[in-house]
């Protein structure tokens, strides 16, 4: 559904994007993640003909948004992080006005005012002036102008920013019920929105594409090794030793300890599996087993390990400073 090949773009001596790649399936919310400056914006407005590139090539629903600009946006929706609002126009004139920008015939364009005020749950804003809405019925008026033309693609920069958290958890709940019908890419710098909403991450930084996969997936990747967390009521048992020498554990340490519980952290080598063993050790000790999961780098841990190399260079929007 979005192809992105080799996308960059510099402002003079700047380099804002560089060689970016990544696809969109359809039907997929894919999470642009970076922190600011990385280039996020820039390659938003790129993807809905804002600006040129000044290399590579983006599709959108199957049109060259360089060569084809006209068909690859009247199958896109956008949401910049500022909605973009008449604020002397009731809610309902707006939509009417943006539907027909976006070519709606009448009888068609009535039928999509009310379809969209629904789906985003404003129709008891109708009649307000887009000036006296709070910030969340603006996000929600903004998501309804991008989708009134049933576009195949929704581009959202920033979706949630400004919101207080219970306007987050709506926005979010109203993204994901938007994915059945579009194909949808989250640009955002807060971690929560990702895991929390998103099907797959781009993360990028300082331009370019340092990772491309599900947060699970990147997990086992960057973790380079399997780690199991393991409870045990054995305070005064030499636990490590014993578990240490299980086939494929290479490193068990004590992370935490209170009323004759332990916990310990069982390191094993990439793709053995040592669950049942752990279990055995412990039961055929005489322990008591309370707990045996598996330990996951969080989303933060994997952003920080991704990001925090290099010194971003680029302002927020990933163009040069003036």
């Amino acid at each position: 559904m979005i192809e992105v090949q080799h996308l960059t773009k510099r402002y003079g001596r700047v380099t804002a994007v560089e060689d970016v790649d990544f696809k969109v399936e359809r039907g997929e919310i894919l999470g642009f993640l970076g922190p600011n400056g990385a280039g996020k914006t820039t390659t938003m407005r790129i993807l809905t003909g804002f600006m040129p590139a000044t290399e590579g090539k983006a599709i959108v629903a199957g049109f060259d948004v360089f060569d084809q600009p006209i068909e690859a946006k009247r199958r896109t929706g956008y949401l910049p992080e500022t909605p973009p609002l008449y604020p002397d126009m009731t809610v309902v004139e707006y939509l009417d006005f943006v539907g027909k920008l976006k070519g709606l015939l009448p009888a068609d364009r009535r039928q999509r005012v009310r379809a969209v005020m629904d789906r985003t749950r404003i129709t008891d804003m109708a009649d307000r002036l887009c000036s006296k809405l709070s910030k969340g019925y603006r996000q929600r008026v903004g998501l309804a102008q991008a989708i009134i033309h049933n576009p195949d693609v929704l581009i959202l920069d920033e979706p949630t920013a400004g919101l207080d958290p219970k306007q987050i958890i709506e926005t979010r709940e109203l993204i994901k019920e938007l994915s059945g019908d579009h194909t949808i890419i989250l640009s955002t710098h807060i971690l929560p929105e990702v895991s929390q909403t998103c099907d797959r991450v781009v993360i990028i930084n300082k331009g370019r594409v340092v990772a491309v996969d599900t947060p699970e997936n990147l997990t086992a990747r960057l973790r380079g090794s399997e780690t199991m967390y393991l409870q045990v009521d054995a305070a005064h048992a030499d636990a490590p030793a014993v578990l240490g020498r299980l086939p494929g554990v290479t490193r068990v340490t004590e992370s935490d300890r209170r009323d004759g519980l332990v916990g310990y952290e069982v390191e094993s080598e990439k793709g053995h599996d040592v669950r049942r063993d752990l279990a055995r050790a412990v039961v055929t000790s005489g322990w008591g087993l309370l707990e045996l999961r598996p330990m996951r780098m969080s989303l933060e841990e994997i952003f920080l390990s991704l990001t925090t190399d290099e010194t971003p260079t680029a302002t927020e929007d990933g163009a040069p400073n003036a």
